[in-house]
């Protein structure tokens, strides 16, 4: 038999029980940005999640170029052209995209395949940050906020009682100073003060007490952390929400996920300053098909809770993100860099998980955890 005569079967769609299921079909059920473009780049087809990614429909960019879609110099054309030119697939990670008329830039993964059937073309597929990476990235946090655990012990035994025997010095020499050397144990003293009460906000980290918690209505503590904010540091700021009614409660300790959204809306707040129209929003949303591997459980948890707080300020500084929850790390002059360290370590110690995506324009801290359920005696 001369085998130079054989064909590769093409691919068959799985059948279903009324025939074949559509490619459209299984295009659309995929949650991520897929294209089909021919040889010039002309768009040709792609999924509801791509429609979604640049706001637009099928109807309103097929046949469009590529290009058009694309800021000038886009490193996505030059992926789209070495797939045609070398007839081979091309990956590239973390690339940052930004799209006309938009606000900042992401980063995503891009997936070129060239097509070689009797439609040639190219298939392009866009990948933004996945749910693994994030939970390795919160692997990082927790190992971080175990070394300031350790960190604080220490500091607690070794620095608060010598900074207090400096402090009662500095005001027994203020007895006998003149006024211009009272300036100077004045000094002193608030700066030992300074560092006890940087101090004290290190020892929460070795406070290692399980979580007392029960049933909380995520609303009520996003009405008193908004009460808060209209109140003192955001008057001028708007705010909006996007509720779920049909959220069951988280089960959370209730103080402290006020401490956690307070501190989220305080940061937001102050990254609105000298912006335009300053906007917080807040959002929960029940997601009952989420369910995470986390390391330490046997099963994957349930984690269907989806709270969210956004602003449309200055952003983060993509230096800063990777480790944006580890301690010690702000933009603030005066910050501790303990804050969102300390937001991490609550939503760890309840079972959950938190991570940031930013741009110019908008920020989004984006926490989930798991539901309370009723027991039954």
């Amino acid at each position: 038999m001369d085998n130079s005569k054989l064909k590769h079967p093409k691919a068959v769609l799985p059948f279903g029980e009324d025939g074949p299921i559509s490619a459209s079909v299984i295009l659309n059920a995929l949650p991520h940005p897929v294209l089909f473009l021919d040889t010039d780049m002309k768009i040709k087809s792609l999924n509801q999640e791509a429609e979604t990614f640049f706001q637009s429909s099928l109807a309103v960019l097929k046949n469009r170029d590529l290009q058009s879609l694309l800021p000038f110099g886009s490193p996505v054309m030059d992926l789209v052209q070495r797939a045609l030119d070398k007839n081979v697939p091309v990956f590239e990670y973390r690339v940052l995209l930004g799209l006309p008329g938009r606000v900042g830039e992401r980063r995503i993964d891009v997936n070129v395949v060239p097509i070689n059937e009797d439609t040639k073309g190219i298939v392009l597929m866009f990948l933004e940050q996945t749910m693994s990476e994030k939970l390795d990235r919160q692997l990082t946090h927790r190992g971080a906020a175990r070394t300031v655990t350790g960190l604080a012990a220490m500091l607690a035994h070794e620095i608060k009682n010598p900074l207090f025997g400096i402090r009662g010095a500095a005001q027994l020499l203020e007895t006998t100073a003149d006024e211009n050397d009272r300036t100077l144990t004045r000094l002193i003293c608030d700066e030992t003060d300074r560092i006890v009460r940087l101090v004290d906000r290190m020892e929460v980290f070795s406070d290692e007490r399980p979580v007392e918690r029960a049933p909380v209505n995520i609303h009520v503590v996003f009405e008193r952390v908004k009460s808060i904010l209209k109140s003192s540091f955001g008057k001028d700021i708007k705010v909006l929400e996007y509720y779920d009614p049909s959220i069951p409660f988280v089960y959370a300790n209730h103080d402290q996920l006020i401490q956690v959204f307070l501190n989220l809306v305080k940061n937001a707040a102050e990254a609105l300053v000298n912006v335009e129209n300053p906007t917080i929003t807040l959002r929960s949303a029940y997601r009952p098909g989420i369910r995470l591997s986390l390391p330490g459980s046997k099963e994957p948890m349930s984690l269907p809770l989806e709270f969210c707080v956004e602003d449309n300020g200055h952003g983060i500084p993509d230096d800063l993100m990777p480790n944006l929850f580890d301690p010690f790390i702000t933009t603030k002059t005066n910050g501790t860099g303990l804050g969102l360290a300390l937001v991490a370590k609550i939503i760890r110690d309840h079972g959950g998980v938190i991570d940031c995506e930013s741009r110019k324009g908008n920020t989004s801290f984006r926490i989930l955890m798991p539901a309370y359920k009723e027991t039954k005696d």
